[in-house]
């Protein structure tokens, strides 16, 4: 079998679930999901499984908040066991993230988990600010998914379209 050379064809692009507020003289990296956040995360986690939406991949901030929205995936998303936790999408510019989707091949599909404000700017991007203003008018919300998919162009590049967009 053949590993593809080309970049994702469907990319997941998901804000972390709600967190909660730093401990006293806490870092925000150790800060953890609310409560409201760990409902929020499966409620997400369960609608993205029951519409199909599975990625090959999944790359997460290794901040706590991400890791633990994460872990709510890998419950309702039995059997996917590629997970990989990068330092780099803690408190990145959108550049970051972009790198990372370039760089990522042999996947069908591609889920980031990270932070704001990257994650709107990776989706404003892709799919363009129209879309964005019209998709989430204030803001990118926590536990928001958003599922984008590769259009076929003539020429070099590569355009994008909204597939979807989930809020947990």
């Amino acid at each position: 079998m053949t590993l593809s050379t080309k970049p994702p064809e469907r990319i997941y692009l998901l804000r972390h679930a709600k967190s909660g507020w730093a401990d006293p003289g806490g870092r925000d990296f150790d800060r953890s999901l609310s409560d409201a956040g760990f409902a929020e995360a499966e409620l997400l986690a369960e609608t993205a499984a029951d519409k199909g939406y599975r990625p090959d991949l999944v790359i997460s901030s290794t901040a706590k908040r991400c890791r633990q929205t994460a872990d709510a995936l890998r419950r309702a998303f039995s059997g996917l066991s590629e997970f990989r936790f990068i330092d780099d999408l803690y408190n990145s510019p959108a550049d970051t993230y972009l790198e990372i989707l370039t760089s990522t091949r042999g996947v069908q599909s591609l889920m980031m988990v990270g932070h704001n404000p990257a994650v709107e700017e990776v989706f404003a991007r892709l799919v363009g600010h129209d879309i964005v203003g019209r998709t989430v008018p204030e803001g990118y919300p926590t536990s928001g998914l958003a599922v984008i998919d590769a259009l076929e162009i003539d020429g070099p590049g590569q355009g994008w379209k909204l597939r979807d967009f989930l809020v947990g």
